[in-house]
């Protein structure tokens, strides 16, 4: 599944940075997570950058958008061949 991130949030500036997709963007209030472009970190590292970083833990799973690996790893390629 792609991640989200909660209204717990604090605007702190760094998951943004981190996500290796661009899947991360500043919200109207809070940081919005782009689910087209979350792949969890999937082809890139072996955890999700965004929670490694996030100092109030609030970067929890999207229930609404439930993928597996391989689904994400497909869209990591889709990605990735886009770019490039």
């Amino acid at each position: 599944m792609s991640l989200m991130i909660t209204d717990e949030c604090i605007n702190c500036d760094v998951c943004e940075p981190e996500c290796p997709n661009g899947a991360i963007s500043p919200g109207e209030e809070i940081y919005v997570i782009d689910p087209s472009l979350c792949t969890e970190c999937v082809g890139h590292f072996d955890e999700p950058q965004c929670q490694q970083v996030c100092p109030v833990d609030c970067i929890p799973h999207d229930p609404q958008h439930a993928e597996s690996q391989d689904q994400l790893y497909a869209k990591y390629q889709l990605i990735v061949s886009s770019v490039g």
